[in-house]
């Protein structure tokens, strides 16, 4: 089972990039996905998720209004559309999915979500 990330890169404030996540080795149309972030000596952070179905998106604060999360089942695939970056929003962005979408959402998720993939590096030049 694998999850792979794309589509990160460098990008000037108020530029925009779309992350995708393509999942292999079995389907995960019946789980929960998200994202979550990680910079530099910091923790990896929530950023968003959505239900199986697509139902129910949940975003970090800092993200509301910004980003976008958006999935296609028929493709095992996630994707983050990501607008008006900031160069706070400068971290390594990590792709996971888990059979609840509660414990995707849970703080404790970086180590107890069953699946993640390598990341993707986002940089956002001020």
């Amino acid at each position: 089972v694998q999850l792979v990330e794309s589509g990160g890169g460098l990008v000037q404030a108020g530029g925009s990039l779309r992350l995708s996540c393509a999942a292999s080795g079995r389907t995960f149309s019946r789980d929960a996905m998200g994202w979550f972030r990680q910079a530099p000596g910091k923790e990896r952070e929530f950023v968003a998720a959505m239900s199986w179905g697509g139902t129910s998106t949940y975003y970090a604060d800092s993200v509301k209004g910004r980003f976008t999360i958006s999935r296609d089942n028929a493709k095992n695939s996630v994707y983050l559309q990501m607008n008006s970056l900031e160069p706070e929003d400068t971290a390594v962005y990590y792709c996971a999915a888990d059979t609840f979408l509660g414990r995707l959402r849970d703080s404790s998720c970086p180590r107890s979500c069953d699946y993640w993939g390598q990341g993707t590096q986002v940089t956002v030049s001020s």
